[in-house]
């Protein structure tokens, strides 16, 4: 998330700028989030007119380039033990998001699995003010090597953007086993406007702009830890 700047400046802005923004209307609200989704749809429009380079297939890949010792060895240590006789001729790769994990000092690791159709239900989850936390993703390749795979979250609070950011993973040979990607650690914001009710998007896309998973989901932000 990492909008402690942007809450820390809401808690300095004074009384009227609070009452305004509280007291925005559902219609001002609606043109806010229509907005939003509008230039986002913009972008990826942009970003799916560029021109791709071609797909290979893993034996594709390590045929075209044989020649290159340095190539061809790089991509044998990043496929590793790819079985290229069931995965081999498959073009497309695929990405499974299976959990999400908050990890905070001091307190057990929260384990989120992540619904196939990316809509948890009710409150995802729940942040204490002022606490230093990160998260850490698991997830499974297969088929082919996936490229650029990155993380993009927007975060909504009454309407109103108030965080936007990217994380690259990185490129991935297919496996049998879930790797894991743990992100830089944050801290949430603090104070009595910082408290409260979050929706969010998050997207996880290739270099290719493919997007194996959006996720949209509401979290809080509490002057304590709940009760397990």
């Amino acid at each position: 998330m990492g909008f402690d700047e942007q809450m820390e400046a809401g808690d300095k802005s004074g009384a009227l700028e609070t009452k305004t923004s509280e007291t925005m209307s559902a219609n001002q609200v609606a043109v806010d989030e229509s907005s939003q989704n509008a230039a986002e749809e913009e972008e990826e429009e942009v970003e799916r007119k560029i021109k791709l380079g071609p797909q290979f297939t893993l034996k594709e890949q390590l045929e075209k380039d044989k020649d290159d010792e340095s190539l061809r060895r790089w991509k044998e240590q990043l496929l590793g033990t790819v079985d290229l006789e069931n995965v081999g001729e498959t073009l497309e790769p695929e990405v499974k998001i299976l959990s999400l994990s908050i990890i905070s000092p001091g307190r057990n690791d929260i384990v989120l699995p992540i619904p196939e159709d990316g809509k948890p239900k009710g409150l995802w989850f729940s942040l204490e003010e002022g606490s230093r936390y990160k998260l850490k993703f698991s997830f499974q390749v297969s088929n082919n090597i996936v490229s650029g795979l990155r993380y993009t979250n927007t975060v909504w609070k009454t309407g109103m953007k108030v965080d936007s950011s990217k994380d690259m993973f990185g490129t991935f040979s297919p496996q049998a086993e879930p790797y894991t990607h743990e992100m830089l650690e944050e801290t949430t914001p603090s104070g009595f406007f910082a408290r409260g009710s979050y929706t969010a998007r998050s997207k996880f896309v290739d270099d290719d702009n493919k997007c194996y998973l959006e996720i949209n989901y509401t979290f809080d932000i509490r002057k304590e830890w709940p009760t397990p």
